[in-house]
């Protein structure tokens, strides 16, 4: 009878031995790289695209399973079961943005203020539909929160920009958004533009200044660095204040911008980098791609707490 119970009980704990390095081990973190894939891509980026270049580094990082998409793929790249599998989407987009399904981006902008993904736009995609969506519903959980608490019941609130010209500039002179004046019960928000009053496509170089060291995003990331190539973005972001402005970016003829910006929205992470231009290769230098594996990295273990 020992014997016997020798015979099985050895391999049972070898068993038992690697199901606890199997559950010990953390899962690897899946993320989505999701691309407009213009043609444009190819001056700064050469034989691929922009988001082939980002899905080929982190691809070679360890803890990282990597999946591309784009506009072209059935259901843009974002159906239901994708959605269900990918912990952060990496998004870049700029001339196609009203090509951009409506349903699709919305059920990504609901998945991350649910926490089950976490969100990083960059450069452009601060047009994209989900980003523009999720800084619409903070900007309307900071409103409701200027009601006094005994008030909000009986408020009735108007929306306005719900509807944004993608790639318009609002009119010169217009407030910054998003901003909310109230008279009586009546209380309006205008959201925001999710834009800013100057850009300059020159390739001028830019320099960025990590702010908050510390914070996981900016992990083995210099004070500063330089962008040799960029196009430039000026302040003021229409946008609503971020929770952590990480990383800012300044040019020699005096413009700045929060180019690294975290919000929570909901219960999800939504990190905003600011560098690019798809004729520049902003995304084959060292910092700026450490910072998009260390946005993954962050998000990505955040929703697997959840």
């Amino acid at each position: 009878m020992l014997t016997s119970l020798r015979r099985w009980s050895l391999p049972l704990l070898g068993v038992l031995l690697v199901g606890v390095t199997a559950i010990g081990a953390p899962a690897p973190i899946r993320v989505l790289i999701w691309d407009e894939q213009q043609p444009d891509q190819k001056k700064g980026y050469g034989d691929h695209f922009l988001g082939e270049t980002i899905a080929a580094r982190l691809s070679a990082q360890p803890g990282l399973v990597i999946k591309p998409a784009s506009l072209s793929d059935a259901e843009q790249g974002l159906s239901e079961a994708t959605l269900a599998t990918t912990d952060v989407v990496v998004l870049w987009c700029h001339r196609r943005v009203k090509d951009q399904s409506t349903e699709r981006m919305a059920a990504l902008a609901q998945r991350v203020m649910s926490g089950k993904t976490g969100f990083i736009a960059l450069h452009s995609a601060h047009w994209s539909k989900t980003f523009v969506q999720l800084m619409q519903e903070r900007a309307k959980a900071d409103a409701l929160a200027q009601v006094p608490a005994a008030e909000r019941a009986a408020v009735t609130w108007e929306y306005l920009n719900e509807n944004p010209i993608y790639g318009k500039m609002p009119p010169k002179g217009s407030p910054n958004s998003p901003f909310v004046t109230h008279e009586g019960k009546v209380w309006k928000l205008t959201l925001p533009h999710c834009v800013f009053p100057t850009w300059r496509a020159d390739g001028a170089p830019s320099h960025v200044r990590t702010l908050l060291p510390d914070h996981p995003i900016a992990q083995g990331l210099p004070v500063t660095w330089d962008i040799p190539h960029t196009e430039m973005y000026g302040e003021p972001f229409w946008v609503p204040k971020p929770d952590a402005v990480i990383f800012e970016e300044k040019w020699d003829k005096g413009e700045f911008f929060r180019s690294g910006s975290l919000w929570k929205v909901g219960a999800g992470d939504v990190f905003y980098f600011r560098p690019g231009h798809e004729t520049y290769g902003v995304y084959q230098q060292t910092e700026n791609l450490r910072v998009i594996e260390n946005a993954v990295r962050w998000m990505g273990a955040e929703v697997q707490k959840r």
